[in-house]
């Protein structure tokens, strides 16, 4: 079998991923990089051999949480879509969006070192969230909800600009009220 043409995880074995994965989330963005990879598979609740199984490295943990983190963000547009307005949809995935930074802000030093070794963790992430913004942003467009005159690329960028002035968990309120301020600034006025 070739490097690139792998079998499909068993169900278990995904079951382990995936708490792995969630564990590596809520342990990174507790204690940063030099959170103990033991610590990790303890609280997904599985043994050190089953993270390294999954895992060889922890820069390969590392850069798995964040791949698997962007894809839950940009995941969550339609299906918030489906359940919600537009307006209460586009509100809901941008406090989505800041729980991403947050957890992203916990593993920003692993993951400049992973893209210092030549490897590039972003990958297509920006091409991701942008789209989730611009279906979004389309809905409220579609609905008569937002103005007109503001591109996605814009709201892509003022959340950037929110994500680089407030990204830590003890600013999360700081981040609330930014967003709230640009939420409003796009909504469309009678």
């Amino acid at each position: 079998m070739s490097d690139g043409a792998r079998r499909p995880l068993r169900a278990d074995a995904r079951q382990n991923r995936e708490k792995i994965l969630t564990a590596a989330v809520h342990v990174f963005t507790a204690e940063g990089l030099d959170a103990h990879l033991e610590r990790i598979a303890k609280e997904a609740g599985v043994g050190s051999a089953t993270l390294y199984r999954h895992f060889p490295t922890r820069e390969t943990l590392i850069e798995a949480v964040y791949r698997n983190e962007v894809s839950r963000l940009c995941d969550a547009a339609p299906a918030l879509l489906e359940q919600k307005s537009p307006v209460e949809a586009l509100r809901a995935w941008t406090r989505l969006f800041l729980d991403y930074v947050t957890a992203k802000h916990g593993m920003i030093d692993a993951l400049r070192a992973i893209a210092a070794t030549g490897s590039n963790p972003y990958g297509h992430s920006r091409e991701m969230i942008q789209a989730a913004i611009t279906s979004l942003m389309d809905a409220c467009t579609a609905a008569g909800a937002i103005r007109t005159d503001i591109q996605p690329t814009d709201f892509g960028a003022a959340l950037e600009g929110i994500a680089l002035t407030s990204a830590g968990a003890e600013h999360r309120q700081q981040a609330e009220r930014l967003l709230a301020l640009t939420l409003d600034g796009l909504t469309v006025r009678p």
